[in-house]
């Protein structure tokens, strides 16, 4: 039987794709910049022209559809230099900024606001509008885990749109400087939203990104983004000076070591004047950082700080750390920098995390948020879905970080913190490569327009940025079948990727993909905290990971004293994080009246079955939606439908050899054994989008 569903299931994967490609097909690849104008617009620049302007007018020539527009720079006391504002009176319209990067914003925003048919009746001349936006985070950043040969880590959507270097220091793809294609979108999609930085390589970073070859390449980049407000930051190897020239040691506080630095910083500076800064991943995962020679984080940080300071530039300094100093990795970055607050240089900003784990499907928010006091830091979210089913499942990702804000917000008070805080900053783990949809999930842009939105305002509701991008993407009424479906679909997504993975609070239950079920597994040899074993600690009076200062690590108390007493006490933890804090009993009362076992066995059906209804949703679009886009998705919810049926049977049949209760009547009866759980790769048959240079050669 199973063998039958699964040939029935590769067999409609071949079917879609093998079916021949129309040369008029949509890949995906204009995102939400779909507007177009037949008319020409009567644009009017009163301020001196550059080359952003001349972007801002190109767009406004492409794509405004009402009457005449003025672009004014007016320097106003108090305003950011990349705020905006837009007035419509009688039919006209004026934006103004304090600069021609806010000039483009605006530009970008009231063209969303035509997309979105907000300003209709402004426009028609039937009423005034005006409204002014200021950017919350003053630097918004891209993460691009991109390496120097073409691969990316945790990229699901192919190859890297900047990199793939040969020995020789040529670069083969040469992405976003040669590449018409890339030349626009992905500079207009990022500025479309605000995004005002890019980190080029990855964390784990090669020494080889400082080379001279390497860092020309770099300034022919920032020279194609700089007109759309976009700097680039390179992530550095600590080890760097010792790798490249030799020195002996790569300590901070060594002189030569920090003369190199100095040079390095310097050579950058000479081919890139506005450089942003560097990003760093020390002492975490095997990455070398200061700590490797008896120093400190704040050691290291302020080291090449310094280096950066004369220049403007800034370090991010990731707080991703775990060192076996305590077996609760979730402490480990509370453990590491709470005594170093204060310590750092104000043009130092920790990067934290925005979960104190590893960007789970949901995780309680990081407890350094609240803890550094003295220090800027930065929240870092993973916009790609490395543990959400990664190009394959559908997870709108709106949620989670609306969720994140109102919690850090209420029990850390991260509005008021970073509205006074040195340096204010966002970065996100980008999904984008280099398939033709850009994320290879088609639906997957609406997390890169859902992360730029909210890094321009974290209060924005995740729904109405839903639709926001769902009106402009397929270019349908807002009142519409397939706004209502697809923003329908977003909004249950994740929720339902948490049910049929990981609900109640597991966490990292992977197996060794980050994509299948894994909850068994034990192996020896390995550190205990990689391991789905030591965070489910399922036995036969439980599960679930104690963290209460009562009886377990202690976690609970490096949260500020309302979350504390919250989630110390099992009767007030809310579910959704009730087998993160606690070891509970397997008749353990829940919030829903059912007990601890009934509710597992409800929370994986209910994923299940949601997912189950997003693709009869999907399904009911067919002849609305462009073939191609709708086949992809189809196919991707077919996996998604598979995949959930295979992690609601592992995780409960794993979890019932230590319950020994029955399954309820309301669960789907397993499918599966546990022993094809255990065996099945389900990584196998993963369906990826064809690359823009691939869909080219077959046109």
């Amino acid at each position: 039987m199973n063998n039958i569903r699964y040939c029935l299931f590769v067999g409609a994967v071949v079917f879609f794709l093998i079916s021949p490609l129309r040369t008029n097909a949509d890949d995906g690849s204009r995102l939400w910049l779909r507007q177009t104008s037949s008319q020409k617009a009567q644009i009017t620049l009163e301020t001196k022209s550059s080359l952003t302007t001349d972007i801002a007018v190109n767009e406004l020539t492409q794509g405004w559809h009402g009457g005449p527009v003025i672009l004014k720079m007016s320097k106003r006391k108090g305003m950011k230099a990349d705020a905006f504002t837009i007035n419509i009176h009688n039919g006209s319209t004026t934006v103004i900024s304090p600069s021609d990067i806010g000039l483009l914003y605006g530009v970008y925003h009231l063209l969303r606001l035509q997309g979105i048919g907000s300003i209709v009746d402004a426009v028609n001349g039937e009423r005034s509008y005006s409204v002014t936006e200021t950017p919350f985070h003053d630097i918004r950043v891209l993460d691009h885990w991109d390496n120097l040969d073409g691969n990316s880590e945790r990229g699901y959507a192919g190859s890297s749109i900047f990199w793939k270097m040969n020995e020789e220091g040529v670069n083969d793809v040469a992405g976003i400087v040669n590449n018409p294609l890339h030349n626009t979108m992905y500079m207009r999609a990022n500025a479309s939203l605000g995004i005002n930085g890019a980190v080029l390589n990855n964390v784990n970073a090669s020494p080889r990104m400082l080379t001279h070859e390497v860092l020309d390449w770099v300034r022919q980049y920032a020279d194609v983004l700089r007109p759309y407000g976009i700097k680039v930051y390179l992530s550095v190897n600590f080890s760097s000076p010792a790798v490249l020239d030799g020195l002996k040691t790569s300590d901070p506080m060594n002189k030569e070591v920090q003369r190199w630095w100095k040079q390095k910083v310097k050579e950058i500076y000479n081919l890139i004047p506005d450089f942003g800064g560097f990003l760093v991943k020390a002492n975490s995962e095997g990455q070398p950082g200061p700590m490797d020679f008896g120093r400190t984080h704040a050691d290291g940080a302020n080291m090449l700080a310094k280096a950066l300071r004369p220049y403007g530039g800034i370090v991010m300094w990731r707080a991703f750390v775990y060192s076996p100093t305590d077996p609760d990795r979730a402490k480990q970055a509370c453990l590491e920098f709470k005594d170093l607050d204060g310590l750092f240089l104000d043009n130092v900003i920790i990067q934290i995390k925005n979960g104190p784990i590893d960007f789970q499907p949901r995780e309680p928010f990081n407890p350094l948020f609240g803890t550094l006091q003295k220090t800027s830091n930065m929240v870092e979210f993973q916009v790609t879905q490395e543990y959400l089913g990664q190009s394959n499942h559908l997870a709108y990702l709106g949620t989670m970080w609306q969720e994140f804000f109102e919690d850090v917000d209420r029990y850390a008070n991260y509005t008021a913190y970073q509205q006074q805080a040195h340096y204010n900053a966002i970065s996100g783990v980008a999904n984008i490569g280099t398939d033709a949809s850009w994320c290879g999930h088609p639906l997957a842009q609406a997390n890169w327009y859902a992360y730029g939105r909210m890094a321009w305002n974290p209060h924005l509701d995740a729904k109405s940025i839903a639709e926001e991008w769902a009106v402009q993407t397929f270019l349908s009424p807002q009142d519409s079948k397939i706004t209502a479906t697809v923003v329908d679909m977003l909004m249950r997504s994740r929720e339902a990727v948490v049910d049929y993975e990981m609900p109640l609070g597991l966490h990292h239950q992977f197996g060794d993909s980050h994509y299948a079920p894994g909850p068994w597994q034990n192996f020896p040899g390995v550190r205990r905290d990689w391991l789905p074993v030591f965070y489910n600690k399922a036995d036969s009076l439980g599960i679930g990971f104690d963290r209460t200062v009562a009886t377990g690590s202690g976690n609970t108390a490096q949260y500020r004293d309302e979350f504390y007493h919250m989630v110390e006490n099992v009767s007030t933890c809310p579910d959704k994080y009730l087998l993160w804090f606690h070891h509970v009993p397997w008749d353990y009362p829940c919030q829903s009246g059912r007990i601890l076992w009934d509710e597992l066995c409800f929370r994986y059906q209910h994923g299940l079955d949601e997912v189950r209804d997003i693709q009869r949703q999907w399904n009911s679009l067919q002849g609305e939606i462009d073939l191609d886009i709708f086949k992809d998705v189809q196919v991707r919810l077919m996996t998604q439908v598979r995949d959930a049926e295979w992690w609601k049977d592992g995780c409960l049949l794993y979890f019932q050899t230590f319950s020994r209760m029955a399954f309820p009547d309301y669960l789907d009866p397993p499918v599966h054994t546990l022993e094809e759980c255990k065996s099945v790769k389900l990584n196998v048959g993963l369906y990826r989008s064809p690359s823009r240079e691939e869909l080219n050669r077959q046109r």
